[in-house]
């Protein structure tokens, strides 16, 4: 590059600058000059032939300040910073490109946008010193564990109520299935497993962490103890039941899949809920209904070793059955029991000392003994304690002087003649 008398020259060219002037000179050969620059002999005679015509500023690059050939046309990229500002502020570079190409039809490589999302200030870059961690091997198999947790998180970015995404993925493919709920429980839970099964079929095992709501924290009891087995919660009673092995993460990095998924979800779900226009919990579940297949497309790999591990639900088998919450409630002398605090008249008659209560995950309440549904209905209002008034007697109590009084004092410490003496007087 000249500027007047200026000659802007890079560190590589003054060095060659100064091997092709020993070639002018006739000091060096071009076979030797084309070794020292470790480039080919045709390429220093046109290097030669080019600084003999034009002289310094022949070994300066012809392209040099000149605007690229390929070069984004700067109409495009101020739309594209336009609709940025406008559409996708918070967007990160690479789902900003995606949406342009999606609903702008605008193609354009995640890092220009990058680029230019930089320029405007838009993106900011951040680097953060990451702990050092091992690295777990994928399992092989398709169905053979899948990941479990729930994320809490304001996805309707204040426009309706707080929700919580119940996540589930696979730990061979990154296939995900996911559902919104109310709050994390033992019920969202349930539901969201028996929606996972009816779809995917039952894997081995689940991971999760030690939520109270997938691992109980009470005590052992004496059976327990004597059975040589540990309290469940509702969550692991029922996996139990259904030949699915639970295993609980001692931390979040042990789980690192299902927590990256949650990440990346805040990030891009959140949007895509906002583009959605989603305002309840039955909208978001629909607007989630119709991502999910298009981030399993893009995101989901193949496994190690083919061949899917999920169980088919067998015949005749009723989920409701088992992913409810069951206890066990004494049934009194007059068919009637106890279930949060609240109390329940047995209609049908029955020989059973204890019934099962079960609450299903559709909020049906049912009352079981031997398999068979007792009909049963609320006692909305129990009876009062009638509770006698004993009227109260005031009773007067004798008074006694305390042991300080003056005449038991004088009574106590005079002595006799002095008795009689002031009886006298």
């Amino acid at each position: 590059m000249v500027l007047g008398d200026i000659i802007t020259m890079r560190r590589k060219e003054l060095r060659r600058l100064h091997v092709i002037q020993k070639v002018l000179d006739n000091e060096i050969k071009q076979k030797e000059a084309a070794e020292i620059l470790r480039l080919s002999r045709r390429q220093v005679k046109r290097i030669v032939k080019r600084v003999r015509e034009d002289g310094d500023t022949g070994i300066i690059h012809q392209l040099r300040g000149r605007r690229s050939s390929n070069a984004i046309d700067d109409k495009k990229k101020m739309k594209v910073q336009g609709i940025c500002k406008r559409k996708y502020e918070d967007f990160g570079p690479t789902l900003a490109s995606e949406k342009l190409f999606e609903n702008e039809k605008i193609q354009v490589s995640k890092e220009t946008v990058r680029q230019w999302m930089i320029e405007e200030g838009l993106w900011i870059v951040k680097r953060k010193c990451r702990k050092h961690r091992r690295w777990r091997e994928r399992k092989p198999y398709y169905g053979q564990m899948v990941q479990m947790d729930g994320s809490h998180h304001d996805w309707l970015e204040e426009r309706g109520p707080k929700l919580v995404l119940m996540g589930y993925i696979d730990d061979a493919k990154n296939k995900v299935h996911a559902r919104f709920y109310a709050y994390e429980g033992t019920i969202p839970a349930l539901d969201s497993f028996k929606k996972y099964v009816k779809k995917n079929g039952f894997p081995q095992s689940v991971y999760l962490d030690k939520h109270s709501t997938y691992k109980s924290q009470a005590k052992p009891t004496i059976e327990d103890e004597l059975k040589n087995t540990g309290p469940e919660s509702q969550f692991e009673r029922a996996l139990r039941e259904l030949g699915v092995e639970v295993l609980h993460a001692n931390s979040p990095q042990a789980k690192g899949r299902i927590e990256r998924l949650f990440k990346t979800f805040q990030d891009r779900l959140v949007k895509e809920l906002r583009l959605c226009g989603a305002k309840t919990l039955e909208e978001a579940n629909q607007c989630l209904d119709e991502y999910l297949p298009k981030y399993n497309k893009k995101f989901m790999v193949e496994a190690r070793e083919k061949g899917n591990l999920h169980r088919d639900v067998p015949e005749g088998l009723n989920l409701d059955d088992i992913l409810c919450i069951k206890k066990e409630h004494p049934l009194r002398n007059d068919f009637t029991i106890v279930h949060d605090k609240k109390l329940y008249q047995v209609l049908d008659k029955t020989a059973a000392c204890k019934v099962e209560v079960q609450e299903r995950v559709n909020g049906q309440m049912l009352i079981i003994y031997k398999g068979q549904r007792l009909k049963y209905k609320e006692i909305d209002a129990r009876p009062k304690k009638v509770i006698e008034q004993v009227k109260k007697v005031n009773i007067r109590k004798r008074y006694v002087p305390p042991a300080n009084a003056p005449w038991r004092r004088f009574k106590i410490n005079a002595k006799p003649s002095k008795r009689k003496e002031l009886i006298f007087i």
